[in-house]
């Protein structure tokens, strides 16, 4: 019988302390989980800002690579001679207004270029209506 009175005494499998400990870290997680997210949050603002704060940096060392290019007065001279069509004393200047007709410039394109914009646009859509045409 004693035999018998020990397999009869088996511990339960929850005890009150087992249910405390779980209670305890449920606690402990539903506790840590906000700031966790708000951590992770965070951490990825400061990686964002850090990208933003590089690409202004490449964009500041850019305008005053570029600010260091107009100091230098042939690189102003040249400027000014494709820019503004200046040209030196002694120089002849010319501009070729058309040198030649694009080959790809038909008389639909031409006919509407001297239309309105908006009989340009009534005619697009005319033509995408009926693309048969």
């Amino acid at each position: 019988m004693a035999a018998n009175q020990q397999q009869v005494r088996k511990r339960p499998r929850l005890t009150g302390r087992a249910a405390v400990l779980a209670l305890v870290v449920c606690a402990l997680v539903a506790a840590l989980a906000y700031p966790m997210r708000q951590y992770i949050a965070q951490r990825s603002q400061i990686d964002q800002q850090r990208a933003a704060q590089q690409a202004a940096q490449r964009q500041v060392d850019e305008l005053r690579r570029e600010k260091a290019r107009w100091q230098d007065p042939a690189f102003i001279a040249a400027q000014a001679r494709e820019r503004l069509h200046y040209a030196f004393p002694g120089d002849t200047p010319f501009t070729a207004v058309n040198p030649s007709p694009s080959p790809t410039a038909s008389p639909t394109a031409q006919q509407q270029a001297s239309q309105p914009w908006y009989q340009s646009l009534l005619g697009s859509l005319d033509a995408a209506d009926h693309p048969a045409r």
